[in-house]
């Protein structure tokens, strides 16, 4: 029986796959440390499970727009005017079943076969795999002095002319490091110049160290959102613990929010109303456990460090965010 060379060619997510091995272990009685997933220890915040509860008190729980009902797009809107300094419109938003179906969509919508997609390295594990799912062409740029931190220099040499996007997360996954104002400045105004576009991953925008804050995109393009070529995802499953939620989003110009949300109609039809409920409850609720969470792995780093830089021989890069 033959199956689509396509997808028989697409690799198992490696930490999904560490996550089950990690759970049979667990199940046997076995210790385990599971350093595969990034996954917080803290629960939802009680303003997500209220929200979602008094929608299952409605019983009303039916097909929602496809882009997301009004109310999370609503404290979507707020959230990325506080965050971001950007105002934006409920039209160049899409809400998805995860932050991670949200970069599929941008590249199913964007990229045409053999197109290339810039993806830096260390880099989170789907990124190459989606490319490919979509027909476009992974390109990996690693920096040459050996380091974490990207360089233009680096990116330009992976620029060719079927390029048509970059994919930065910053504080990254799997690396902990922050990629600079100065990079992000000269990433975004080299694209916008190149007609390229620069999707910003920023689930983990919030969970950065020692002060410091993640450098936005959109404070270095000239353009407003409708012409602009950054894309921004984000979603609620890094900050607040609700990783099985399955709620992200994407912030984009209308017409391709429009596509995208084309593209999702005939996959998912809606994101489940409960879970956006509990998302907007978690946007628009008290936002302590958000900081609460942040320190934590503050002193988890912190202590962890110190505990490695205590061996000889050993050589760290102290991570600017995230939990890795």
């Amino acid at each position: 029986m033959s199956v689509s060379q396509l997808a028989n060619s697409i690799a198992e997510s490696p930490t999904l796959k560490l996550n089950e091995e990690a759970r049979v272990l667990r199940e046997k009685g076995e210790a385990v440390i599971h350093l595969g997933a990034g996954e917080p220890k803290n629960k939802a915040p009680l303003s997500a499970i209220l929200g979602a509860s008094a929608k299952l008190n409605t019983a009303d729980i039916k097909y929602t727009p496809t882009d997301g009902i009004p109310s999370l797009k609503k404290a979507i809107v707020k959230y990325t005017e506080e965050n971001y300094d950007r105002i934006v419109a409920p039209e160049n938003i899409i809400v998805s079943a995860g932050a991670k179906q949200s970069v599929y969509n941008i590249l199913y919508s964007i990229i045409n076969p053999q197109d290339e997609v810039i993806i830096l390295a260390p880099y989170w594990v789907s990124y190459p795999e989606m490319v490919k799912m979509v027909y476009g062409v992974p390109v990996i740029v690693t920096p040459e002095d050996g380091g974490f931190y990207p360089r233009m220099e680096d990116v330009m040499k992976g620029v060719s002319s079927y390029t048509k996007a970059v994919i930065v997360n910053s504080p990254n996954n799997p690396s902990g490091i922050m990629y600079s104002d100065e990079f992000i400045g000269q990433l975004v105004e080299f694209c916008e110049k190149k007609d390229i576009y620069v999707i910003m991953d920023d689930i983990y925008h919030k969970l950065v160290f020692d002060g410091k804050k993640a450098p936005s995109a959109y404070k270095h393009t000239k353009k407003d959102i409708e012409s602009t070529h950054v894309i921004v995802v984000n979603g609620v499953s890094k900050l607040y613990g609700m990783t099985g939620f399955r709620i992200g989003w994407a912030i984009a110009n209308r017409k391709l929010t429009q596509i995208m949300t084309n593209v999702q109609s005939q996959i998912t039809s809606c994101t489940a109303v409960l879970l956006q409920a509990a998302a907007e409850g978690a946007l628009t609720g008290l936002q302590s456990a958000v900081e609460s969470l942040r320190l934590t792995l503050e002193n988890n780093r912190n202590v962890m460090l110190e505990e490695l830089n205590a061996f000889n021989g050993v050589k760290t890069v102290k991570p600017d965010g995230t939990y890795y």
